[in-house]
């Protein structure tokens, strides 16, 4: 039990004296006493997923001499972005014990239709994306209406979806098989063009400002909860936290900052592929926004208050079918944009678009990093932690086994992961319940 409090309690209080409320900040010893009191109750997070993603860099690190390379952290990037992005979105499905099998595909229907649009209808891009955008989140709702309304179970309506969704794609892209894109600004967003990166000095002035952004902000909430009488971490702690985002992140910078063209001809002789990604910064504005939604808004509580007992939410005057049918909209509208960015990615659309292992990747992602399959349990930050995880994995076993066997193993050992994670899942709920 935490400690915070005990001193107001053992003060002598003179009769008909009103007692104030006193709290104070542990300090590093109790911080640290009271997380492993929480840990022991089941209450994991992300630690299972980060102390695997340890695990997996320096292995892989130590097997092949280049797996930490500039131009590898590259490609694990730009290649991970999607499933990074889907993964957000079904975080916020998940919390609720709610799952969305159609993602995958959804996400492959928007990015044709962008596609169609931009180059059957010679659209702007900007039209186009909004027309995906919208796409998704009309999908999603009525996916979250008829959960909500009409009482299918989400795994049949969603593989129903899953399904259409298929043939829908084949129809919209026609006997050609594949749709072509040529929008500059669309291919810069996932490019390894030579020039479609930020400037260096715009990576440090990113990280300048993501820094500097996590700093205010930590310690204008920890002197909140102080002034509110609530109990906060201790400063050192926050401080740490910061420093270690800000080491980080300057390691990251660096590493986008080397040359990354291997080979030089005639025709790159004089450039350089050199600067962070612009998939990084839309990747933090996505990653900060739906934190901030879950996190600090009535929205986010009333999602996990749902997701944790929806008896009980809806006892409190908490719309619940209103909650269901908006987190299957973030859904979907963030499948969409995942199908932006893969569209991107490869400068095209084909007729299996979303298809394969997309959305078991993403799923994987968000249980892996530390969300939990049973509700109530999860952040937008765990998509991205998992995300790293399976993209660790994916390139690490591609240059370790090598031939037609390589993929089969590569998504053997995802799911076996996959299997640990939701393991540890099941496990700290039980633990929780008993404490």
């Amino acid at each position: 039990m935490s400690t915070i409090g005990n001193e107001a309690l053992s003060q002598p209080v003179r009769s008909g004296e009103e007692v104030p409320f006193q709290s104070r900040s542990l300090n590093t010893k109790e911080y640290v006493a009271d997380y492993i009191q929480r840990l022991r109750g089941g209450d994991m997070g992300s630690i299972p997923g980060l102390l695997g993603l340890v695990v997996l860099v320096i292995l892989f690190s130590i097997l092949q001499s280049g797996f930490l390379s500039a131009y590898n952290v590259e490609n694990m990037l730009i290649d991970g972005a999607p499933t990074i992005i889907m993964a957000m979105g079904l975080v916020f499905v998940l919390l609720l014990g709610e799952i969305d099998l159609s993602a995958g595909t959804a996400s492959g229907a928007c990015a044709v239709l962008a596609a169609v649009l931009l180059v059957r209808h010679q659209m702007n891009w900007v039209v186009a994306c909004v027309a995906a955008g919208i796409l998704g989140a009309l999908i999603g709702g009525f996916i979250g209406w008829l959960r909500a309304k009409v009482g299918i179970p989400s795994f049949v309506i969603t593989l129903a979806a899953f399904l259409s969704f298929q043939g829908v794609i084949v129809i919209m892209v026609g006997g050609s098989g594949s749709i072509l894109v040529e929008d500059h600004t669309l291919d810069a967003l996932e490019s390894a063009s030579i020039s479609d990166y930020m400037p260096i000095w715009g990576g440090w002035a990113l990280l300048a400002l993501v820094t500097l952004g996590y700093a205010a902000l930590k310690f204008r909430t920890l002197a909140k909860r102080r002034a509110s009488g609530l109990s906060a971490e201790p400063n050192q702690i926050a401080l740490l936290k910061v420093v270690a985002l800000a080491v980080l992140g300057a390691v990251f910078v660096y590493y986008m900052g080397i040359n990354r063209i291997v080979t030089h001809n005639f025709l790159t002789a004089n450039e350089k592929s050199e600067g962070v990604p612009w998939i990084v910064p839309l990747m933090l504005i996505l990653l900060f926004g739906l934190t901030f939604l879950l996190g600090r808004t009535r929205y986010g509580r009333h999602v996990y208050a749902v997701g944790g007992n929806e008896e009980a939410a809806r006892r409190a005057g908490i719309r619940v079918d209103l909650v269901r049918v908006s987190v299957f909209v973030i859904c979907s509208f963030m499948a969409a944009f995942s199908g932006i960015v893969q569209l991107s990615a490869q400068a095209g659309v084909n007729s299996a678009q979303g298809g394969s292992n997309t959305l078991l990747l993403a799923v994987g992602a968000a249980v892996i990093g530390g969300t939990s399959l049973f509700g109530g349990r999860g952040r937008v930050l765990d998509a991205v932690i998992g995300g790293v995880v399976v993209e660790v994995i994916s390139y690490g076993m591609s240059d370790l086994i090598s031939g037609s066997n390589g993929p089969g193993w590569q998504l053997i050992i995802t799911g076996a992961v996959l299997l640990i994670a939701a393991g540890f899942d099941a496990v700290s709920r039980r633990a929780g319940s008993r404490s």
